[in-house]
């Protein structure tokens, strides 16, 4: 039997059993966490990379790009256009943070890229990090590293922080529909194909634009009862897919890379974390919302935590607004991440030159 093979008879079951109990226990990105363990583990063990099939990872990135995409079709342009300015707002401060962290990464240890520094650094957006990171040329290995790390931290210190904050009121989640079976089809002609479609039309990232905006789209023009929300067994594929990419090329150097740079990345968490908090401050005045809701809104990551919790203490559409003007800033930052690099690095070598 074929090594890979053999290798994969294993990883593939453990991935899901270890998701089906991080799932339970309620574990932050269980389903990427799982995956990136059990590939991880195996990588390392063996001494080899682990090849994820390039149909599964085009599969599962194009998912990460619908699902970034539906947080999008709940908020009405009009909302979406009030929120814009503090949106802006938040986005100018986390993304400061992150690009100025990064570069100050890249700078201490020559073994981390611009580019591996700042997407390591970039608040929001975890499971497509990764992605973006293997687009750009990037370290995706420390990348995702780092951004789970980030996200674990984020998570669990959530319903620990808002729980001190006065809810607006008491809600419930909406429970998804079942999708219906040609809807299905169309969702995963989005996921494989989204990307070749974004780059027809020169998208930046189209792996992840490419679906998203396909996506929003596609959506506008359904008729009440069909939705293009992906069912939860192509979640959980994406989720796995990501976590396998990741996990699979992980090797000792890479591991120890990370743990060097370890107490500058927890710093940084802490950092970005406060910032926000910092931020959510001045918004309960100038929209006239809770702190509970404008703590959600400025959080740094951790969507799909940040829309359970407002979700359930009745948060006003402020929360997802915010959230996503932010996460669209990063995408396009990140898409032009290469020209930002190049535009950094020649004004330093200008500055250094005077």
């Amino acid at each position: 039997m074929n090594t890979v093979v053999a290798r994969w008879l294993i990883v593939a079951p453990c991935s899901v059993a270890l998701g089906t109990l991080f799932a339970l226990w309620n574990v932050p990105a269980a389903w990427i966490l799982a995956a990136i363990i059990v590939s991880g583990t195996m990588a390392l063990v063996s001494g080899e990379e682990l090849p994820l099939n390039d149909g599964i990872y085009r599969f599962g990135r194009g998912i990460i790009g619908m699902l970034a995409a539906l947080p999008l079709l709940g908020v009405p342009l009009g909302v979406l256009g009030g929120y814009l300015l503090p949106g802006l707002l938040v986005s100018i401060v986390t993304l400061g943070i992150g690009i100025g962290g990064g570069v100050l990464l890249a700078s201490r240890e020559r073994t981390v890229s611009p580019e591996t520094g700042i997407l390591s650094m970039l608040a929001g957006g975890a499971s497509i990090m990764p992605v973006l990171a293997r687009e750009v040329g990037a370290d995706f290995r420390f990348v995702s590293l780092a951004q789970y790390l980030r996200l674990l931290v984020v998570s669990i210190s959530l319903p620990l922080i808002t729980a001190l904050f006065s809810a607006p009121s008491s809600g419930s989640a909406a429970s998804a529909s079942d999708q219906v079976w040609f809807m299905m089809i169309a969702i995963t002609v989005i996921a494989l194909f989204g990307e070749k479609i974004g780059a027809l039309v020169r998208l930046p990232v189209p792996s992840v634009l490419g679906p998203l905006l396909i996506t929003v789209g596609v959506s506008l023009l359904l008729p009440d009862g069909l939705t293009l929300v992906p069912p939860d067994l192509f979640r959980i594929i994406a989720f796995l897919a990501i976590g396998w990419m990741c996990g699979g090329a992980l090797s000792l150097p890479a591991l120890k890379a990370f743990g060097r740079q370890l107490p500058a990345t927890v710093t940084f968490i802490v950092v970005i974390i406060g910032a926000c908090a910092l931020t959510a401050w001045p918004l309960t005045h100038w929209l006239d919302i809770s702190y509970f809701e404008a703590y959600l809104a400025t959080s740094p990551g951790a969507l799909e935590t940040v829309l359970a919790l407002s979700s359930e203490g009745g948060a006003g559409p402020v929360v997802v607004a915010v959230q996503l003007i932010r996460l669209l800033a990063v995408l396009l930052i990140a898409g032009w991440l290469p020209q930002l690099i190049r535009l950094i690095t020649r004004r330093r070598g200008k500055d250094e030159g005077k």
